[in-house]
């Protein structure tokens, strides 16, 4: 099977080079933003007609919340016109597509998991375009899989689980929002449960939502990130209107995992394991 993945140096893409590199049945090409400019719309079809993948994974995307807000026309070439490029692609040359999104696609006005036939109200140009992009992978390759993900970290890149480490050894306390509720997820775990699906028998098209077990906000998330290293810091709560940024974000995006559950078996760990998990990787990489 050749597959070309996206964002080959992102969070994600990294933690997929990873587990795909001594893969023997998988020719693998990992793309990054040289590789394959998302942003140069006209050169998408061209470049992925050199490799005529198989599959496309598609983990590349503008992510820059706040900065979108500036840089709409940037954020929407890469999460919205981009995708329709690859989806076209697709359609026409009958590759599968397996694409990540996001829960910023939602408003955060829920009580309850989100579910992926819940109401999309995205309330910053970032979901924006994501949901648009959603929307046109939808049109032009049905047969794609959508996956929803959320508060991603890993020990590739930047993330909230490294920034609040760098934070935690130099400061005597931190202040971090509590009235935002989701739940992370650990890039490899989403790694995993991408190459599950893209080994099953059965090709499942549709949207699904993926991130690890558990309701927290991010203060729970920082106070375990400081107990797993014994970090001397204190851990201030704090409410989102204390820390206004240009970007709204969702006041609860929790995702329902059910469906991927039921249609792929696919394993989601609970977010204290997989934390765990990846602050190991760090150190032993360290």
């Amino acid at each position: 099977m050749k597959i070309v993945i996206t964002g080959a140096s992102g969070q994600l893409g990294s933690e997929l080079h990873e587990l795909l590199g001594n893969d023997t049945d998988k020719e693998c090409y990992f793309l990054d933003r040289k590789q394959l400019p998302l942003d140069k719309i006209i050169l998408i079809q061209d470049i992925l007609g050199m490799y005529q993948p198989d599959l496309i994974i598609h983990a590349g995307a503008y992510t820059a919340v706040d900065k979108a807000e500036e840089e709409y026309e940037i954020a929407n070439l890469v999460n919205h016109v981009a995708c329709e490029e690859i989806a076209q692609y697709c359609r026409i040359h009958g590759a599968k597509l397996i694409a990540i999104s996001t829960d910023y696609v939602f408003d955060g006005n829920s009580a309850l998991p989100l579910t992926e036939d819940a109401p999309t109200a995205p309330i910053n140009a970032y979901g924006m375009t994501k949901l648009d992009g959603e929307k046109a992978i939808q049109k032009w390759c049905p047969e794609a899989i959508i996956i929803r993900t959320s508060w991603v970290y890993s020990a590739y890149g930047k993330n909230f689980v490294k920034t609040m480490c760098r934070l935690m050894a130099e400061r005597d306390t931190v202040n971090v929002i509590n009235d935002q509720i989701g739940s992370p997820t650990y890039a490899k775990d989403l790694a995993n449960a991408i190459l599950k699906i893209a080994d099953a028998p059965d090709w499942k098209a549709g949207i699904y939502h993926y991130s690890n077990e558990g309701e927290i906000s991010w203060y729970d998330f920082a106070v375990a990130i400081r107990d797993a290293h014994s970090f001397d810091c204190q851990v201030k709560p704090i409410p989102t209107s204390a820390y206004p940024t240009a970007a709204q974000r969702p006041k609860y995006s929790l995702l329902d995992k059910s469906k991927i559950k039921a249609a792929y078996a696919v394993e989601v760990p609970d977010w204290r394991y997989s934390l765990a998990k990846m602050l190991a990787e760090e150190i032993k990489n360290q």
